[in-house]
């Protein structure tokens, strides 16, 4: 394939020279890794990180594939070159794996340096900013796990369950101008047709209870008390310890029935023996 050949001996111009970072050296890598160009020192467009073996490759080959499978959804044409990916040896993939670590050590250069011209409020600014990323992306992740495992859906409000059963044939061109017409139609109803959507959303208030009862309990179950909530995990714990102390109770019962039963068995065994010998006597 033509790519290993190019990226082969690029790679092996920039690892072999001593001076890497050098301008000369940098002026090579941009000639065989051109996204390089994009690093930049301004505050506004910090450098890019650099591409992966795998995205290399991908990169690469997906024109070819373009061309060889002309119609092809690129998520098929991304899953064709993947598959091919796993059956490339590991000299055959070293050209890409060496071109990624030589960019991820311009990319760090290239950091540093965009770090170095960042005011202490742009740092404050960026550090904020990638913060509100995270929580977002957790968030994300956490709405993915519980819809995975099952959590009941919210119950709607009484305007909510309005709302998706008018949305259809509600006033305006768009979403907020359905919204509006909507939220005027809602507010002229009189309080009896009112009373309706209020009942439906009392009734998903008991199906929403019920439902969560049931998870809840089946997330203790498989040991995700995490997922419990804190009143349900108190109220949880206080039914599994009365249970349990229920369930010592009736040990104990059984324990002393038993007991006395064979006691009045050994009485009523002594009691035989004495007959006994006073009969032979």
């Amino acid at each position: 394939m033509a790519p290993f050949s190019l990226l082969s001996v690029g790679a092996h111009v920039l690892l072999k020279s001593a001076g890497l970072f050098s301008s000369a050296s940098v002026v090579r890598c941009s000639c065989v890794v051109p996204v390089i160009k994009t690093f930049s020192t301004s505050a506004r467009d910090p450098p890019k990180r650099p591409l992966t073996a795998y995205m290399k490759y991908v990169q690469d080959m997906q024109p070819t594939f373009t061309r060889q499978n002309p119609g092809t959804k690129n998520v098929d044409i991304v899953r064709k070159i993947a598959q091919q990916w796993r059956g490339l040896t590991p000299d055959q993939k070293q050209p890409f794996q060496e071109v990624s670590l030589a960019s991820r050590e311009l990319y760090k250069l290239a950091l540093q340096e965009y770090k170095a011209q960042l005011t202490p409020a742009q740092s404050a600014a960026i550090a904020e900013e990638r913060k509100q990323k995270l929580a977002k992306r957790k968030a994300i992740r956490k709405k993915k796990e519980l819809n995975t495992l099952g959590k009941p859906k919210r119950p709607r409000s009484a305007f909510n369950i309005f709302m998706a059963e008018h949305f259809e044939e509600a006033r305006g061109a768009t979403m907020q101008g359905k919204m509006k017409s909507l939220t005027v139609d809602w507010k002229s109803l009189n309080i009896t047709q009112k009373q309706i959507y209020t009942q439906l959303a009392e009734d998903d208030k008991v199906r929403y209870k019920n439902e969560m009862k049931s998870w809840e309990e089946h997330m203790t179950e498989i040991g995700r008390d995490d997922l419990v909530r804190r009143k349900e995990r108190r109220s949880l714990k206080a039914t599994s310890t009365i249970d349990r102390k229920k369930s010592n109770v009736t040990v104990l019962k059984a324990k002393a029935t038993k007991k006395k039963t064979s006691v009045k068995k050994t009485d009523s065994g002594a009691a035989a023996k004495k007959s006994v010998k006073s009969t032979k006597k």
